[in-house]
């Protein structure tokens, strides 16, 4: 009885974590990093049908999305270029924060302006502006966050992004479509706009971060100096760039691929969520066919989908904080893999609108608890000096590969019967947690542990 009394008073404890002001404010965030993404996504597709833009350019527009998969590539930009007036007056994040959000309302504010049904072409080019605009944003809030917050936090951070992001896309995706169906899309593509505020005043309620260093950033950016130092005749403008180049582009990667086993933790963070992404993908064409309706998906995955995310983040920030991350990302994977299993058994079972509610609260409780763990373990992977450019390359890695691998599910579906396409999303699973096992083991330096 004693031992029950101490295990929930450390689960409690643990827990405790979320009422800290900072990781609370994270909340807030995501909830400004998760509202754009519907409004260059589902929202817009739908008005585009609507519009009568024909089903080949929707497909199109998905191109505006492409700014989050390669942001790694101005992220060096948000790391090191000050901006006028708004540097010196908030600081290095924040400023690049208020600059990306003031943006980025206006920006949402403009394509509500636009009539894909007389011309979709301003309303394409304001959509990626808005992709882009969101893809800033979300390289200061990654790097805000993993800056902001103790190190033992980095789960409970993890857990409160994953909410907030989760939270911000309901609102951008089925709040935009209630205020299209009453009030028309100007007026809601406005109230999204207004909504960005919510991150704003978050940022300017906040402390700026303290820019740090390493030792290990220290050394490389030193043999800069000593190579710039020996060739006077670059000139001191030459020089100048050459070293602002180095520090803001070459050293973030030059740093990460000094790490031993660096190229096994790249292919570990391709392969932790195959599974979990290769079920996904062909989850909605399952259940489909299966019999349920469009509405049976939508209700279901609404309730009890966001429901069982959120509360698998918030557990799966509780368990890094509690156990650590190589456990935490150990059991939240093995959970993610046997979580596939329950498609198995809604395929055999077939039509059956209790299993599909099962089904979907098992996968997405199992889902959010890992995207949390995962989310804390790219965040300790982070140099301190060079947060936004490692994290938004680490990131843009992650989607990339997961939309990579993950687009062979189609194929594979095609190929097998349900229960066998599902036992093999299973066994996809297994790869990344081995990986995970021999990487703690042969490189422990390589996973940022708060044991």
């Amino acid at each position: 009885m004693m031992e029950n009394y101490t295990g929930i008073k450390r689960w409690l404890t643990s827990a405790g974590v979320y009422t800290n002001r900072r990781v609370l404010s994270i909340f807030f965030l995501g909830f400004s990093s998760g509202l754009p993404l519907a409004l260059t996504f589902g929202t817009l597709s739908l008005w585009l049908a609507e519009a009568g833009v024909s089903k080949t350019n929707i497909g199109l527009f998905a191109l505006a999305g492409t700014p989050y998969t390669f942001k790694f590539f101005w992220a060096p930009l948000v790391d090191r270029m000050p901006l006028p007036f708004l540097t010196k007056r908030l600081g290095r994040r924040r400023g690049w924060a208020v600059a990306s959000q003031i943006i980025l309302m206006a920006a949402i504010f403009s394509l509500g302006v636009t009539d894909p049904a007389v011309n979709a072409f301003p309303t394409a080019l304001l959509a990626l502006l808005v992709a882009f605009c969101s893809a800033t944003q979300d390289i200061v809030i990654d790097a805000y966050r993993v800056e902001i917050l103790e190190e033992n936090q980095y789960g409970a951070g993890a857990a409160m992004i994953v909410l907030g992001y989760r939270i911000g896309m309901l609102v951008s995706g089925a709040g935009a479509l209630y205020l299209a169906s009453f009030f028309g899309w100007f007026a809601a593509y406005t109230m999204m706009a207004c909504l960005v505020v919510v991150g704003l005043v978050t940022v300017l309620m906040n402390p700026e971060p303290v820019q740090q260093k390493s030792e290990d950033s220290d050394r490389i950016e030193e043999k800069m100096s000593a190579y710039l130092s020996s060739r006077p005749s670059l000139g001191e403008t030459r020089a100048t760039v050459i070293s602002w180049i180095y520090r803001a582009v070459i050293a973030p990667f030059a740093e990460f691929m000094n790490r031993r086993g660096w190229l096994f933790i790249l292919l570990f963070i391709l392969l932790y969520k195959f599974g979990d992404a290769l079920a996904g993908v062909m989850s909605n064409p399952f259940y489909l066919e299966m019999g349920f309706s469009k509405i049976d998906i939508a209700n279901i995955s609404k309730a009890f989908g966001l429901a069982a995310t959120i509360i698998g983040g918030l557990v799966g920030g509780i368990m890094v904080s509690r156990f650590g991350i190589v456990k935490s990302l150990v059991v939240c994977g093995l959970l993610q893999m046997f979580s596939n299993l329950m498609f198995v058994y809604l395929a055999l079972k077939g039509h059956n609108l209790a299993i599909l509610t099962a089904t979907i609260a098992i996968e997405n409780l199992s889902g959010g608890m890992g995207t949390a763990a995962f989310v804390a373990y790219l965040s300790g992977l982070c140099n301190v000096a060079y947060t936004a450019t490692q994290y938004a390359l680490l990131s843009s890695f992650m989607a990339f590969g997961r939309t990579l691998l993950s687009s062979t599910g189609g194929w594979f579906a095609d190929q097998l019967s349900w229960v066998n396409f599902f036992l093999l999303t299973t066994a996809a699973a297994i790869p990344g947690l081995l990986l995970l096992i021999w990487l703690a083991r042969r490189f422990p330096q390589a996973i940022s542990d708060s044991d």
